[in-house]
């Protein structure tokens, strides 16, 4: 994510695992709550492109 060494996937799990929003800023200054959203949001756009590839 932008300018830090967390990636989508790491708030992703983090997500899964129980945390929430207010933990993961605890755990990791830098982010903000958009930048969780944002991560969420990528993750949604990723989904719907997959399941909209047709399969051949």
């Amino acid at each position: 994510m932008r300018g830090t060494r967390i990636t989508v996937g790491d708030v992703l799990s983090y997500l899964a695992s129980g945390m929430r929003d207010l933990e993961i800023i605890a755990d990791f200054p830098q982010l903000t709550h958009d930048d969780i959203r944002a991560c969420l949001a990528f993750a949604a756009e990723r989904e719907r492109r997959m399941v909209s590839v047709p399969v051949v």
